[in-house]
């Protein structure tokens, strides 16, 4: 055999031989799935001018949704009203009884609105904070929603008088009914302000299925 032939046959034997071996690559890895994203939770406030629905922000203000969800499934807010009615402002309920007696309360929680500022959850229409006095970390089971945005009320400082209020959720179906509650008509009655002549009750307060 000529030696040219001999050098291409003994070539491609050696590439063959050669191929024989590589290794094989690998398949790619399948790309990990995407979790799917968590639902927030959603409560239903059925009040006497209708329902309300909010969506609560607990990777935001963790400790205020869970004392509000605690409440709700201890079925506190049933049978309370809305107490303080400020047009132009928010309505605020959850504490009181047709008679302005107090329910009883757990303990205070931290006020959470240097976060929640932080994280972009303000004081502005339809939104729902939790009500206190004067003392920053005094917040039980009040809450108001705002009917206008109230920058006033948000996080400025560590000062008592610019703690701010925490947001932790908003109103996503119902604003209308929170729009009427707003326009009632109040008075003053044991030493408060803003007190519905007649009462406007929260009838339930249910967490919703997800």
């Amino acid at each position: 055999m000529p030696r040219l032939l001999l050098c291409l046959s003994f070539a491609g034997s050696l590439a063959m031989s050669l191929a024989a071996q590589a290794p094989v690559p690998a398949p790619a890895p399948a790309p990990a799935p995407v979790p799917a994203p968590v639902a927030k939770p959603r409560v239903q406030l059925l009040t006497s001018y209708g329902p309300v629905v909010l969506e609560l922000e607990p990777e935001l203000a963790p400790k205020t949704v869970a004392n509000f969800l605690q409440y709700v499934k201890d079925g506190h807010y049933k049978g309370t009203i809305f107490h303080r009615v400020i047009d132009g402002f928010m309505v605020q309920g959850g504490g009181l009884l047709e008679n302005l007696d107090e329910k009883p309360l757990r303990e205070p929680i931290l006020n959470e609105a240097p976060q929640t500022f932080r994280a972009g959850l303000k004081n502005t229409r339809g939104t729902v904070a939790m009500a206190r006095t004067g003392s920053p970390h005094s917040a039980t089971a009040q809450f108001y929603i705002n009917t206008v945005d109230n920058k006033s009320l948000d996080h400025r400082d560590l000062t008592d008088e610019g703690y701010g209020y925490c947001v932790f959720g908003r109103v996503v179906s119902g604003m209308e009914a929170v729009d009427k509650i707003e326009k009632v008509k109040t008075e003053w009655r044991k030493g408060q302000s803003g007190v519905p002549q007649y009462p406007v009750r929260l009838k339930d307060v249910s967490l919703l299925p997800q």
